[in-house]
């Protein structure tokens, strides 16, 4: 919802508070203006587990009679990060695209926009190589397939964390800028620029931190 039509809901919420309750779920409640949040009793909920997760996805398509196999409920679960609704939307977009036959699990891959990790491999190669015209490459070449910044940023992230030739310390200083990028991304920020500020300082950590 744009700030305007959130503005309008508070007058609707004020005029109707005495007959109605509004119940609103969002994923990040800083998107949600003031006057509501102060007029709301805030409730976290953490992701599910993934036992949780399977078991919920395979009675969907069990009773729906959609064909598809343990792997695939498993990469639907994997790329859902435990958001119940988002699998549900993937298992459905999957049943739709596919029919009556079975999902597989690059089905799945292409639903959820997850970039290829032919794509990641090449950002960090080109991170290694000291080179800004590859890295500017790279970077062009995942815009230019249309992924988004924000998965990239996510799969970036899980494959630092994993990374045995940084120090914690350089790990570190990379995920307080993809916390940075990742706010900027939220506000709209080019997608290009960002990915290319991060790659920057991942490139700058590999190349340059012990000289």
């Amino acid at each position: 919802m744009t700030s305007a039509a959130q503005a309008a809901l508070r007058r609707t919420m004020e005029r109707e508070s005495k007959s109605t309750r509004f119940c609103l779920i969002c994923n990040y409640i800083s998107r949600i203006i003031e006057p509501l949040t102060s007029r709301c009793s805030k409730f976290r909920f953490k992701p599910l587990a993934v036992d949780i997760l399977r078991e919920r996805l395979q009675h969907i398509a069990n009773k729906e009679n959609v064909t598809c196999s343990d792997e695939v409920i498993d990469t639907i679960v994997e790329t859902s990060e435990g958001d119940l609704r988002k699998a549900i939307t993937y298992l459905q977009s999957a049943a739709r695209l596919k029919g009556s036959e079975e999902i597989d699990k690059q089905d799945v891959l292409e639903i959820a926009a997850i970039v290829p990790e032919s794509f990641i491999e090449s950002v960090f190669k080109a991170c290694h190589s000291d080179s800004y015209e590859r890295l500017d490459a790279s970077v062009k070449e995942v815009i230019a397939e249309g992924y988004s910044a924000s998965q990239t940023l996510s799969q970036l992230h899980d494959r630092l964390v994993s990374m045995e030739t940084l120090s914690d310390k350089q790990k570190s200083v990379v995920a307080e800028k993809m916390g940075i990028v990742d706010r900027r991304l939220m506000d709209g920020a080019d997608e290009y620029l960002q990915l290319m500020d991060l790659a920057s300082v991942i490139m700058d950590q590999i190349c340059h931190a012990h000289s």
